[in-house]
């Protein structure tokens, strides 16, 4: 989790070092991590089942030490590329067997409060992550973080393996879905290819491209129909029969997509435009940890006292005010204008998935719970991906629109008396300044406003999309968790809870 942060704050000093390649390319590096994240998943647990929990563990991370020791040598992109989803997909192996080897150290009695601490802990690296991986960045180099975990991966794989070392498991030889596996890799894979090449290569004018949209729309029906078919799916479609399940991953995927992309957009976009250094531009989001690590922490209680639906409807409510809050910004000096806004957020990304989660889970039972804890998961983490890759959309189609519109208005070229540009140039000028200078610096001033308003929109845009949320949330069923509920029920929902509250 920690390392999911700390590599958005580093992408500047990547995309410098590595070909000198422009930031949307190494935007890959993120978006194949999650996509392989994802992946990972559903194949630890059934590694777990044939293998043990804590071996698959240490080989997991043994091959993250190799993964991030591949990606610190790296000199050209696709070798990083390939060093970040080997990186993923190892470490979405330990997201079940993380959370299962924790309970299976505690006693009955205490499972509640180690799920309660798991919960709380999942948050905390991903919002320093920014600000630290930004440290090292400026003072130390990328790379450098990339050695370190190297170091804290073998550290962690020896001392489990010391640890754990002859303990025994129950073996359980379930069928994998290797079939559906594949097609899932392809969907997924393909998509995000779609998304991630789509501006530098122009869609579908790239031939490369057509082919890859071929292949996701053929292999997407046959993916559906395989998965109805299996008897032990890679992902139980047949999970989205439950209405509160649908509407449900439908508020989690998008929400999720969102608020990873608009992060991203912003701690980037504070390097580059603004000319925030990368551990200035983390401590921009770490007002986020000050109120969302205690709103998590209260939420599971909270939604034993009232209806999901409510709780969420708050929660996209507030979401939609904070983002249209942030889009606001037009200050590229002031960092007081960035932080309220922040720390208002992290209120809403704590209470954002509880609410969610009892909604999605409430009308499942048994091994439902946790099958579609896992699929949920699954589709957010790869959401995730998708929506950094969007929001990189967004603000590719709006900086030329406003740049042009910011020449017109200013320029003397809509409104005659109105030519802030020509005024300014002149002052320019009176100052020493020669044309070529002026009107570069003008250039410049212009880009950057228009790359500010064209952040503001990708917010505002977000905005109007949680107030659709907000509707949409009121078509589930009611669900509130029992107040009672028996031991084994809470440790399963509270598993589940989190689970799908993991941020990748």
């Amino acid at each position: 989790m920690f390392n999911t942060a700390s590599y958005v704050v580093l992408l500047p000093h990547v995309a410098g070092d590595i070909e000198g390649l422009l930031p949307s390319f190494l935007t890959w590096g993120q978006t194949y991590f999650m996509i392989a994240l994802a992946l990972g998943v559903p194949v630890g647990r059934i590694l777990a089942g044939r293998f043990g929990n804590y071996r698959v563990f240490i080989f997991a991370f043994a091959v993250y030490a190799v993964a991030s020791y591949i990606g610190a040598i790296s000199q050209i992109h696709f070798e990083f590329v390939g060093a970040r989803i080997l990186q993923g997909f190892s470490g979405g192996l330990t997201i079940f067997l993380g959370q299962d080897m924790l309970l299976s150290e505690y006693p009955n009695r205490l499972k509640s409060l180690g799920l309660a601490a798991w919960g709380l802990l999942t948050i905390t690296p991903f919002t320093i992550g920014f600000p630290v991986g930004g440290w090292i960045a400026d003072e130390l180099g990328w790379r450098e973080l990339f050695y370190l975990d190297v170091v804290f991966s073998l550290i962690v794989a020896g001392f489990m393996g010391s640890l754990l070392y002859g303990r025994g498991f129950q073996y359980q030889r379930t069928r994998f879905d290797f079939v559906g596996f594949l097609l899932l890799a392809l969907i997924l894979g393909g998509t995000q290819t779609l998304l991630n090449m789509g501006n530098d290569f122009d869609w579908l004018d790239s031939l490369f491209l057509r082919g890859v949209l071929i292949v996701v729309v053929v292999v997407l029906p046959c993916f559906i129909i395989w998965e109805f078919a299996e008897r032990h799916p890679i992902l139980d479609l047949r999970l989205f029969a439950d209405r509160n399940f649908t509407i449900g991953v439908i508020c989690l995927v998008l929400g999720f997509a969102s608020i990873q992309g608009l992060l991203t957009l912003l701690i980037v976009q504070f390097q580059l435009l603004m000319g925030y250094s990368s551990f200035l531009a983390g401590m921009a989001l770490l007002p986020i940890i000050l109120l969302g690590a205690p709103v998590m922490a209260v939420m599971h209680e909270l939604s034993k006292r009232a209806d999901a639906r409510l709780l969420a409807c708050l929660n996209f409510l507030g979401f939609a005010l904070t983002l249209y809050w942030i889009g606001l910004y037009d200050d590229p000096g002031s960092f007081d204008q960035i932080f309220w806004p922040m720390l208002l957020e992290g209120l809403f990304l704590g209470s954002f998935f509880t609410p969610l989660t009892v909604l999605t889970l409430h009308r499942l039972s048994g091994t439902q719970v946790m099958r579609a804890a896992e699929l949920a998961s699954i589709l957010r983490i790869a959401a995730g991906a998708f929506g950094i890759t969007y929001q990189e959309v967004v603000l590719f189609r709006r900086v030329p629109f406003h740049q042009l519109h910011l020449a017109n208005h200013f320029g003397g070229r809509q409104f005659a008396s109105l030519d802030v540009l020509g005024e300014f140039s002149s002052k320019l000028a009176s100052a020493g300044l020669d044309a070529g200078m002026v009107r570069g610096k003008l250039l410049a001033l212009t880009k950057q406003h228009a790359a500010i308003l064209a952040m503001s929109d990708a917010f505002l845009l977000a905005s109007y999309l949680f107030l659709g949320l907000a509707a949409l949330i009121w078509l589930a069923a009611p669900a509130q968790l029992p107040s009672h509920p028996s031991q084994k029920k809470e440790v399963l929902e509270m598993r589940a809870e989190a689970f799908m509250e993991e941020v990748p």
